[in-house]
Order: C-alpha cells, then structure tokens, then sequence
C-alpha cells in the first residue's frame, strides 16, 4: 500500500493530502533535471576534449598556414644555398680580391651584422607561427644587407681592376688541368695522409688526377722558372714566376712543352699530366707561392668556375683524405 503524503498549506494553515498526479509531475520534473545535468557533464567533457568543433572555414584557414609553413620551408632552404654562394664569395673578396689590391678586408661584424633595431620586428610578434616568420624575416635582412656590402665591394674592386689589368693576367686564376665535371680534385690543401709513410703531414697543394698525356695548363700570364727533374720527389715539373710576388708550381709531368726564360700565357699547354718522382699514380700536384710562401690553390680559383662550383669544389677539398704524393 503507498504511502500517503501530506504537505503544509500556508493558506489555509492546514495540512492536504499530495495528489498522485502531482507526484508524478514533480518525480518527472526531478527525471529531468537529473537527465539535463547528466547531458550537460557529458557535453563539457566533450568540450574540454575538443579544442574546437571545426567549420569549413576553420579548415581552409588550418589548410593555408600548413601551406604557408612549407612555403616558409622552401624559402629557408633556398637561403641556404644563397649562404653558401654568399660565403664564397666573401671568401674571395676577402682574400683574393682585396688581398690583390692592398684593401683592408671586411670583417664579418660589418658583413653579417644584419639590422640591430629590435622595434623593426615588433609587428611579426604574439601569433601562433611568430617566432617561424620572425627568423626568416631576420635572416632574409641579414642577407640582404651581406648581398648589399658584397655588390658595393666588387664595385670598388672593379675600379681598382680597370687600372691593373696586368695584375689580373699574372695572378693564376684557373685550374691547371680540364674539370668541367670537378671530379678531377683529388686531394686538397693542408694536412692529409701521405700515400708511402702513411703518416699525416703539410699537403702544400692541390692534386688533380687524369689520364697520362693529359694538358696541364699555366693558371696565369708570367715566365717559366724551371723546367727540369732535379727537384726531389716533384719528378719532371715547371716553375712559373708570374711577377707581383707570385709563382706557381706543376709536378710529377709526364713530360713538360716549355723551357726557362720562356713566356708563357694563361691557358698555354706547359706540360703534360704524368706519374714521375714520388708519385702514388697520374696526376699533377700544383702549388701556389705568393711572396715566397706556399698559399691554397683554392683561393684564386675565379678564372673558370661559378660561385656555387667553387663551393662544390672547396667542399671536396676541405675533406682529410690521402694525398697522391
């Protein structure tokens, strides 16, 4: 049997009987609200797992900053290549050009100071992707102002060049053999293992290997030295003086096309690729000497090769390997 429920009546100050339909309205009214605050947890922990419910404008814009990223991504690695093509070419002003001319070389605090005023960049800061677009934007300064120091001194140099063209002829400028392909450097400038002791030593030039019987050519304009086999170790060799303080040295010939007193031109064929004296194999070892010391071949390579192959080439030579002799 139910219970009968009584409640208080305030007006009449008596109390009455609880209707069946009453209760049944107040227990549905409690079921409801006991559903709408179980709902409403289940939709907060929805929401506090969701970042955000996405609407298709919401997804074209995630679309487009993904877009920009790799955009972002490609232009970064494409001023890397302008960084190295860049270096080489301060490496060349610095040390060949303005060496050439007596300039006082440009330090790197002037070439890469890049812009020091941090309000320039205030407006790319507080958005999700600022520290990304900040970055390439400083480094995109940073190289445009190098690029900018960089075209002012080779203007200079230009000028100075214009009145010493025979300093320009004399200074050995090409490789000595053909290297369209660059695969001819075999070993490099500095410290590398020698073919017979085995035991690191000064490599005082750069060895080029190729066939016997192939050209070697004068890097520049000057007159032959020595033209003989009586130096140790160098077999058959020529020496060129090319005036200016410079002198440039090609060994292990096969056999040399040129004699002491003679004149000789950049490009003339001087001898010819071979494998004398102490030798590992065909190749020729050549040096550069400027004021009576031994200095890197590398340096005055601006005669017959691009800025980006002579970064390909300083980075084969840079590598420590064995010499060929």
């Amino acid at each position: 049997m139910a219970k009968v429920k009584y409640y208080y009546d305030s007006e009449n100050l008596a109390y009455t009987k609880i209707k069946t339909r009453k209760r049944i309205k107040i227990g549905y009214a409690i079921l409801f609200l006991v559903a709408s605050a179980l709902f409403g947890f289940f939709v907060f922990i929805l929401l506090i797992n969701t970042p955000y419910f996405e609407t298709p404008k919401d997804r074209l814009q995630a679309r487009e900053i993904e877009n920009l990223k790799l955009q972002y991504a490609i232009l970064n690695k494409k001023m890397d290549e302008i960084d190295d093509v860049t270096e080489a070419l301060e490496n060349r002003d610095n040390n060949i050009y303005r060496v050439y001319f007596n300039k006082t070389e440009i330090p790197d605090s002037i070439r890469k100071a890049g812009f020091r005023n941090p309000e320039r960049y205030k407006i790319l800061e507080g958005y999700n992707n600022s520290q990304l677009v900040l970055n390439t934007t400083k480094r995109i300064d940073r190289l445009s102002k190098e690029l900018a120091i960089q075209s002012k001194s080779l203007d200079e140099i230009l000028k100075l060049a214009s009145t010493k063209g025979n300093l320009l002829l004399a200074i050995p400028a090409i490789q000595p053999v053909r290297n369209e392909n660059l695969k001819r450097m075999a070993s490099g400038f500095g410290y590398r293992t020698d073919p017979f002791t085995k035991v690191r030593k000064m490599h005082n030039g750069m060895d080029f290997t190729a066939n016997t019987g192939s050209p070697v050519y004068a890097t520049g304009d000057g007159v032959v030295e020595r033209a003989d086999a009586a130096a140790s170790g160098f077999g058959n060799h020529v020496v060129i003086r090319h005036g200016f303080g410079y002198e440039s040295l090609y060994a292990h010939l096969s056999k040399y096309n040129c004699h002491p007193g003679q004149h000789v031109k950049r490009g003339d064929v001087i001898g010819y690729v071979g494998s004398t004296g102490r030798s590992e194999g065909p190749h020729c070892h050549y040096e550069v000497h400027k004021d009576g010391k031994v200095v890197n071949p590398l340096n005055f390579y601006y005669g017959n090769i691009s800025a980006v192959e002579y970064v390909a080439i300083s980075q084969m030579a840079n590598q420590e390997n064995q010499s060929l002799d």
